[in-house]
Formats: C-alpha cells, sequence, structure tokens
C-alpha cells in the first residue's frame, strides 16, 4: 500500500459540482448544516461547511466510528495479541453465557454473530463491569455465522471489551493511541466534558417515507426494524453519552478528519498498521451473505468493500467508484470511503438526521458519485 503513487490532477469543476451538492439540502432549508471534504495523496484538496457552522464544528459520526475500533483490533492483530479465528471468550471468558461461547471474534466483526439488537444503553455502558455483565447475558437471535444482520451498536461493544482486556487499557485511549493519534488526528471516541466545544447538536429533519414512496423504491411496504431510534440518536446530544464513546457509533469528528483517516488507510504513510493485515482487512470479502433486504453484504474485516456486482450505491458508496473502494458510513447520511483506483477519499457529515428512509440514501449516493470522479480526466 505504501508504494501506491497517483499524479492525476483535480478537476476543480467537478469539486465545485461536488460542493454544490453537498450545499444543496442546507440552502433547501432542510439540514441545519453539514461540512464535507475531499482527500488526495495524503492531504485535503477541498472542503466546505454550510449552514449553521464552520469548519472546526464537529459531528456525531454514527458508524462511521467503526472502522476506528476495527482498525485498532488490526494493530492488536499485529502484535499477536488478537487471533479473529479466536473464540470471544478466549479474550473475555464471560461472554460464553446463552450459548455463545463458539463465537470467534471475526464473526463479531463481520455482523454475523447472532446478537444483532442485543441491549446496551444508558445506565448501563458508562460503566465497564454493568457492560460485561450485559454481555454475558446476551442471547441469540440465530445461530452464530449462519446468517449476516447488521449490529448497529452491540458487536462492536464486545470489540471495545477485547481491547480493554488485552491491552490492560480503556478502549478509548487504545483508538487514540494506536490509530488517532499517530495519524494526525484529534481524539473523536470518549470526549471528556472538557472536550466537547464545537459540537453540532443532532436535529431530526423530514417526515419517514410513506409505505407506497417504500413499496416503489425497494419492493417493501415496511423496512426492517432495528434498535436506531430517534429517541437512540438524539441522545448523542447528551455529554455524558459523548465521554462514554459508543464505540460502534459515538465518535465524533469532522468530515476532514473521516477523509485524513480513510487516507491513512490508502497510504499507511504513519505506518500504523501491518501491510499485509491492512491490506487484507480492506481488500478481502469474508462476508457475502445476504442481509435481509437480499443485497450480499461484502464486508471486509471491518469496512465495507464496493464490488461490482452493481450495487456499490446500496452499500452507500456511490455509483462511480471501482469495486475496490472501501469504507463505512453512519446513520443519518454520514459517508466516509477511500478508492484505491484512484486515491480519493470522503467525508461527509451532517448534524440534520433525515428521517426519510428513500431521500437520505439518494444523498448520499449522489454526493458519492460526484466525489469519485474529481480526478480530471
Amino acid at each position: 500500500m505504501t508504494a501506491r503513487s497517483y499524479t492525476r490532477p483535480i478537476d476543480p469543476a467537478k469539486v465545485q459540482a461536488l460542493l454544490d451538492r453537498a450545499r444543496r439540502e442546507v440552502d433547501e432549508g432542510l439540514l441545519p448544516s453539514a461540512q464535507v471534504a475531499l482527500a488526495y495523496n495524503g492531504e485535503i484538496v477541498a472542503e466546505e461547511c454550510f449552514g449553521d457552522a464552520d469548519l472546526n464544528t464537529r459531528y456525531c459520526l454514527f458508524s462511521a466510528t467503526k472502522p476506528f475500533v476495527a482498525s485498532t483490533v488490526w494493530t492488536l492483530m499485529a502484535e499477536g495479541k488478537v487471533d479473529p479465528k479466536e473464540k470471544v471468550t478466549t479474550y473475555f471468558p464471560e461472554f460464553g453465557g446463552e450459548g455463545k461461547a463458539d463465537i470467534t471474534v471475526e464473526q463479531v466483526m463481520l455482523h454475523t454473530s447472532g446478537f444483532p439488537s442485543a441491549p446496551m444503553g444508558p445506565g448501563t455502558w458508562e460503566d465497564r463491569a454493568k457492560r460485561k455483565a450485559r454481555m454475558a447475558g446476551w442471547r441469540l437471535n440465530w445461530e452464530p455465522g449462519a446468517r449476516y444482520e447488521y449490529h448497529p451498536t452491540a458487536a462492536h461493544w464486545v470489540l471495545a471489551e477485547i481491547i480493554d482486556t488485552v491491552t490492560g487499557n480503556d478502549y478509548r485511549d487504545e483508538i487514540e493511541r494506536r490509530v488517532t493519534g499517530p495519524a494526525g488526528l484529534p481524539r473523536m471516541v470518549g470526549l471528556a466534558p472538557d472536550n466537547q466545544a464545537n459540537i453540532a447538536d443532532l436535529r431530526l429533519v423530514g417526515e419517514p417515507a410513506t409505505p407506497d414512496e417504500l413499496e416503489a423504491a425497494f419492493g417493501v411496504r415496511e423496512l426492517p426494524a432495528t434498535e436506531v431510534t430517534d429517541e437512540l440518536v438524539m441522545r448523542f446530544n447528551d455529554p455524558v453519552v459523548r465521554e462514554v464513546g459508543v464505540p460502534g457509533g459515538g465518535g465524533f469528528g469532522r468530515a476532514r478528519d473521516l477523509a485524513l483517516f480513510y487516507q491513512e488507510l490508502l497510504h499507511n504513510a504513519h505506518g500504523i498498521w501491518d501491510e499485509a493485515i491492512l491490506t487484507d482487512a480492506t481488500g478481502t470479502v469474508r462476508n457475502n451473505l445476504p442481509d435481509p433486504m437480499g443485497v450480499p453484504a461484502n464486508r471486509g474485516l471491518g469496512v465495507i468493500l464496493a464490488g461490482d456486482d452493481g450495487k456499490a450505491n446500496i452499500r452507500g458508496l456511490g455509483r462511480t467508484v471501482s469495486p475496490q473502494a472501501f469504507g463505512h458510513n453512519g446513520a443519518g447520511g454520514q459517508l466516509a470511503w477511500a478508492d484505491p483506483a484512484t486515491g480519493l477519499s470522503l467525508g461527509y457529515v451532517t448534524n440534520g438526521y433525515d428521517r426519510h428512509e428513500i431521500r437520505e440514501p439518494r444523498r448520499g449516493t449522489s454526493i458519492a458519485s460526484i466525489a469519485a470522479t474529481c480526478l480530471a480526466d
């Protein structure tokens, strides 16, 4: 990865089209603010903020947080402290209760471990002992490895506990020490009260799609229910929750932080990860089981790969990236990916949590598709 070199110039007209598209919903009054950043060859080549915010404003990243946790695990793999093929109970013995003894670390990272909506929330997630007790009591929805269903928060609580155990240190500090700090990025997971200035409060915007709209777009009149509710989303405005650093979705940062993190994944300029592990984690599909809507997962060990089956847009990476592009978006429209074929990476964040299940992903597809074409022909 470090040998990869990119020399094509950036096309200013295409960049302007990206900025104009990212601005649209703010100008229309739907979103209170948004940021977009495009990076290339390890540097930000374009960024802008729209609405009631500035370029120093930080946003809840939701599930775009997950690769920061996964990439911390990759460093532990390189040190021989974590083996993804090992059972979770090798590192977290109490986890084995309720039929979970044979679940592997890899299954947890691939969302095939069978507890997609296992409960964890305020009153429990602030305290490690309470978290461990709660995880020990989780029950399975299905046989581990047999199905794929996205685990919005549960799986990454398990990864956080593994990080805590094998390092003897808090997972939030280890993410900073092992990944964001060496990459030159600010702390993004677990923000103390005195480090919560310039965070944009989330606002619910829009109305849910009607059953007729859902049927026209997806062929179903109701989408599968998940733990991600409006009430849960709004909890991330709470300073206590921001300090908790929910590992599956409680990171905070700027669009440029996401774009530069993915540049680091492309170039490994600071030598954070073992090259073989990094190449495998971001380039090998380990889970291609269909999701509840029938779309193959195309998941690597912590990120989603675009693939060559014409479904990259459904996976959140737009229509114009290469099959090798990888990333992980967040709820409400946050975008984060890199494309090894072009060297581009994108970060887009907003504090307007759009409840319309069709408009929000279409916006992401549009922004991502323009971003992926910003090199000159």
